[in-house]
Protein backbone atom coordinates (compact mmCIF):
# COMPACT_ATOMS: atom_id res chain seq x y z
CA UNK A 1 0.00 0.00 0.00
CA UNK A 2 1.16 3.41 -0.79
CA UNK A 3 2.06 5.32 2.33
CA UNK A 4 0.22 8.68 3.04
CA UNK A 5 1.64 12.00 1.20
CA UNK A 6 2.38 13.48 4.25
CA UNK A 7 1.29 13.41 7.73
CA UNK A 8 -0.82 16.87 8.34
CA UNK A 9 -0.97 17.95 11.94
CA UNK A 10 -4.03 20.19 12.27
CA UNK A 11 -4.32 22.43 15.30
CA UNK A 12 -7.24 24.17 16.77
CA UNK A 13 -8.27 27.46 18.23
CA UNK A 14 -9.31 28.21 21.48
CA UNK A 15 -12.47 26.58 23.26
CA UNK A 16 -12.45 23.79 20.89
CA UNK A 17 -10.19 20.71 20.49
CA UNK A 18 -8.90 18.26 18.05
CA UNK A 19 -12.86 17.81 17.36
CA UNK A 20 -12.79 20.74 15.07
CA UNK A 21 -10.67 19.44 12.29
CA UNK A 22 -13.21 15.97 12.33
CA UNK A 23 -14.75 16.81 8.66
CA UNK A 24 -11.80 17.85 7.77
CA UNK A 25 -10.18 14.70 8.65
CA UNK A 26 -12.98 12.96 6.22
CA UNK A 27 -11.94 14.58 3.69
CA UNK A 28 -8.16 14.61 3.78
CA UNK A 29 -7.86 10.62 4.80
CA UNK A 30 -6.01 8.28 3.14
CA UNK A 31 -4.23 11.03 0.93
CA UNK A 32 -2.93 12.35 3.79
CA UNK A 33 -2.64 10.54 7.43
CA UNK A 34 -3.91 13.48 9.87
CA UNK A 35 -3.46 14.36 13.04
CA UNK A 36 -5.27 16.58 15.54
CA UNK A 37 -3.85 17.04 19.09
CA UNK A 38 -5.55 18.77 21.73
CA UNK A 39 -3.73 21.89 23.02
CA UNK A 40 -3.53 22.23 27.01
CA UNK A 41 -7.17 22.94 28.50
CA UNK A 42 -8.85 21.81 25.74
CA UNK A 43 -10.28 17.62 24.75
CA UNK A 44 -8.30 15.22 26.38
CA UNK A 45 -5.69 17.60 27.48
CA UNK A 46 -8.06 19.76 29.77
CA UNK A 47 -5.91 18.83 33.19
CA UNK A 48 -3.00 20.12 31.64
CA UNK A 49 -2.17 23.48 32.62
CA UNK A 50 -1.71 25.95 29.61
CA UNK A 51 1.36 27.69 28.50
CA UNK A 52 3.28 28.21 25.46
CA UNK A 53 5.84 26.03 26.42
CA UNK A 54 3.38 22.93 26.95
CA UNK A 55 1.41 23.73 23.94
CA UNK A 56 4.15 23.63 21.58
CA UNK A 57 5.48 20.07 23.51
CA UNK A 58 2.14 18.95 22.17
CA UNK A 59 2.68 19.96 18.34
CA UNK A 60 6.09 18.94 19.08
CA UNK A 61 4.79 15.12 20.13
CA UNK A 62 2.24 15.32 16.75
CA UNK A 63 5.15 16.66 14.76
CA UNK A 64 8.02 14.26 15.67
CA UNK A 65 6.45 10.77 16.03
CA UNK A 66 5.55 11.14 12.30
CA UNK A 67 7.33 7.95 10.81
CA UNK A 68 10.78 8.35 8.85
CA UNK A 69 10.19 9.38 5.34
CA UNK A 70 6.59 11.02 5.68
CA UNK A 71 7.20 14.57 5.63
CA UNK A 72 4.81 16.56 7.98
CA UNK A 73 2.86 19.93 7.36
CA UNK A 74 1.66 21.66 10.36
CA UNK A 75 -1.43 23.92 10.31
CA UNK A 76 -3.10 25.72 13.09
CA UNK A 77 -6.18 27.76 13.18
CA UNK A 78 -6.34 31.11 15.60
CA UNK A 79 -4.67 30.12 18.85
CA UNK A 80 -3.24 26.97 16.91
CA UNK A 81 -1.94 29.34 14.41
CA UNK A 82 0.62 31.19 17.38
CA UNK A 83 1.41 27.83 18.79
CA UNK A 84 2.50 26.21 15.55
CA UNK A 85 4.44 29.05 14.51
CA UNK A 86 5.97 29.13 17.29
CA UNK A 87 7.19 25.49 17.57
CA UNK A 88 8.23 25.66 13.89
CA UNK A 89 10.63 28.79 14.87
CA UNK A 90 11.74 26.98 17.09
CA UNK A 91 12.27 23.12 14.87
CA UNK A 92 11.88 24.32 11.13
CA UNK A 93 13.79 21.68 9.92
CA UNK A 94 11.25 18.91 10.94
CA UNK A 95 8.62 20.32 8.63
CA UNK A 96 8.27 20.70 4.82
CA UNK A 97 5.57 23.49 5.89
CA UNK A 98 3.49 25.70 7.70
CA UNK A 99 0.09 27.08 7.46
CA UNK A 100 -1.24 30.00 9.75
CA UNK A 101 -4.76 30.51 9.42
CA UNK A 102 -6.45 33.80 11.30
CA UNK A 103 -2.91 33.77 13.27
CA UNK A 104 -1.58 37.07 12.00
CA UNK A 105 -2.49 39.89 14.15
CA UNK A 106 1.05 41.95 15.57
CA UNK A 107 -0.29 41.33 19.18
CA UNK A 108 0.43 45.11 19.69
CA UNK A 109 -1.90 48.26 19.12
CA UNK A 110 -5.03 47.11 17.75
CA UNK A 111 -3.80 43.42 17.42
CA UNK A 112 -3.62 43.34 21.77
CA UNK A 113 -7.17 45.02 21.61
CA UNK A 114 -8.68 42.45 19.46
CA UNK A 115 -6.86 39.78 22.05
CA UNK A 116 -7.95 41.35 24.92
CA UNK A 117 -11.51 41.58 24.00
CA UNK A 118 -11.63 37.80 23.21
CA UNK A 119 -10.38 36.72 26.40
CA UNK A 120 -12.74 39.75 28.51
CA UNK A 121 -15.65 38.42 26.38
CA UNK A 122 -15.66 35.31 27.19
CA UNK A 123 -14.70 35.99 30.78
CA UNK A 124 -18.09 37.63 31.24
CA UNK A 125 -20.63 36.18 29.79
CA UNK A 126 -20.06 32.93 31.43
CA UNK A 127 -19.53 29.48 30.53
CA UNK A 128 -23.24 28.56 30.02
CA UNK A 129 -24.18 31.73 28.13
CA UNK A 130 -20.89 31.04 25.50
CA UNK A 131 -22.43 27.67 25.41
CA UNK A 132 -25.48 28.55 24.22
CA UNK A 133 -23.84 31.70 22.16
CA UNK A 134 -21.89 29.48 21.02
CA UNK A 135 -24.13 26.98 20.02
CA UNK A 136 -26.83 29.35 18.21
CA UNK A 137 -23.81 30.51 15.75
CA UNK A 138 -22.42 27.09 15.10
CA UNK A 139 -25.89 26.23 13.94
CA UNK A 140 -26.39 28.99 11.49
CA UNK A 141 -22.70 29.24 10.22
CA UNK A 142 -21.36 25.67 9.60
CA UNK A 143 -22.28 22.79 7.82
CA UNK A 144 -23.88 19.75 10.20
CA UNK A 145 -20.75 17.74 9.91
CA UNK A 146 -18.63 20.11 11.25
CA UNK A 147 -20.53 21.73 13.92
CA UNK A 148 -22.19 18.87 15.12
CA UNK A 149 -18.81 16.99 17.22
CA UNK A 150 -18.00 20.22 18.32
CA UNK A 151 -21.53 20.84 19.59
CA UNK A 152 -22.03 17.17 21.12
CA UNK A 153 -18.14 17.50 22.52
CA UNK A 154 -18.95 20.83 24.16
CA UNK A 155 -16.59 23.97 24.47
CA UNK A 156 -13.35 24.67 26.81
CA UNK A 157 -13.76 28.12 28.17
CA UNK A 158 -10.97 27.99 31.39
CA UNK A 159 -7.56 30.14 31.35
CA UNK A 160 -8.65 31.95 27.56
CA UNK A 161 -7.75 35.26 28.80
CA UNK A 162 -4.10 33.77 29.72
CA UNK A 163 -3.81 31.77 26.94
CA UNK A 164 -4.00 35.06 24.83
CA UNK A 165 -2.31 36.76 26.97
CA UNK A 166 0.65 34.19 25.97
CA UNK A 167 -0.17 35.34 22.53
CA UNK A 168 0.33 38.74 23.40
CA UNK A 169 3.64 38.14 24.78
CA UNK A 170 5.34 36.65 21.68
CA UNK A 171 3.13 35.67 18.82
CA UNK A 172 5.08 38.63 16.94
CA UNK A 173 6.07 38.25 12.77
CA UNK A 174 9.69 38.11 14.07
CA UNK A 175 9.03 34.32 14.79
CA UNK A 176 9.03 33.49 11.33
CA UNK A 177 12.70 34.93 10.32
CA UNK A 178 14.13 31.34 11.43
CA UNK A 179 12.20 29.55 9.66
CA UNK A 180 12.79 27.74 7.07
CA UNK A 181 9.76 26.06 5.28
CA UNK A 182 7.35 27.46 3.25
CA UNK A 183 4.51 29.13 5.03
CA UNK A 184 1.29 29.62 3.66
CA UNK A 185 -1.00 32.41 5.56
CA UNK A 186 -4.91 31.91 4.38
CA UNK A 187 -6.48 34.91 5.44
CA UNK A 188 -10.42 35.92 5.37
CA UNK A 189 -10.89 39.26 4.03
CA UNK A 190 -13.47 39.82 7.65
CA UNK A 191 -11.07 38.30 10.21
CA UNK A 192 -9.64 41.21 11.84
CA UNK A 193 -7.47 38.41 13.78
CA UNK A 194 -5.24 38.45 10.25
CA UNK A 195 -4.74 41.53 9.59
CA UNK A 196 -0.92 42.25 9.39
CA UNK A 197 -0.70 39.02 6.81
CA UNK A 198 1.71 40.48 4.44
CA UNK A 199 4.27 41.61 7.62
CA UNK A 200 4.00 37.85 8.88
CA UNK A 201 5.23 36.74 5.42
CA UNK A 202 7.66 39.05 4.69
CA UNK A 203 9.29 38.00 7.56
CA UNK A 204 9.51 34.10 6.58
CA UNK A 205 12.24 32.69 3.91
CA UNK A 206 9.26 31.45 1.67
CA UNK A 207 5.88 33.12 2.85
CA UNK A 208 2.74 33.44 0.50
CA UNK A 209 -0.60 34.91 1.11
CA UNK A 210 -3.55 33.13 0.58
CA UNK A 211 -7.07 35.74 0.34
CA UNK A 212 -10.30 34.70 1.04
CA UNK A 213 -12.98 36.64 -0.06
CA UNK A 214 -15.64 37.36 2.51
CA UNK A 215 -13.88 34.92 4.73
CA UNK A 216 -14.36 35.72 8.54
CA UNK A 217 -11.99 34.32 11.71
CA UNK A 218 -13.86 31.35 11.84
CA UNK A 219 -12.64 29.66 8.46
CA UNK A 220 -12.57 26.38 9.14
CA UNK A 221 -15.77 26.04 10.29
CA UNK A 222 -17.63 28.39 7.53
CA UNK A 223 -15.43 27.40 4.68
CA UNK A 224 -14.83 24.00 5.67
CA UNK A 225 -14.51 22.25 2.24
CA UNK A 226 -12.24 25.48 0.90
CA UNK A 227 -10.08 25.44 4.08
CA UNK A 228 -9.12 21.59 3.03
CA UNK A 229 -8.68 21.86 0.06
CA UNK A 230 -6.48 24.78 0.45
CA UNK A 231 -4.44 22.78 2.89
CA UNK A 232 -4.34 19.84 0.38
CA UNK A 233 -3.31 21.99 -2.38
CA UNK A 234 0.01 23.33 -0.22
CA UNK A 235 0.44 20.31 1.20
CA UNK A 236 0.87 18.11 -1.98
CA UNK A 237 3.11 20.67 -3.20
CA UNK A 238 5.10 20.88 -0.21
CA UNK A 239 5.70 17.19 0.04
CA UNK A 240 6.52 16.44 -3.39
CA UNK A 241 9.98 16.69 -2.89
CA UNK A 242 10.85 14.37 -0.25
CA UNK A 243 10.90 10.92 -0.82
CA UNK A 244 7.94 8.71 0.49
CA UNK A 245 8.46 5.35 1.90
Amino acid sequence: MQPPRARLVLVHGTRVSGIQWAAHRRWLEPEFEVVTPDLPRHGRSVDIPFTMATAVETVAQAVESAPDGIPVVLAGHSLGGYVAMTYASQHSERLAGLVLIGSTAVPKGPGAAVYRALGWATEAAGPERMTRLNDRILSRISPPEVAGPIRSEGYYFADIPAMWAEVMAGGRPELLDTVTCPVLIVHGTLDQVAINSRQYAAHARDGRVRTIRRGSHLMPLTHPWKTSAIIAEFAREVASGVPRG
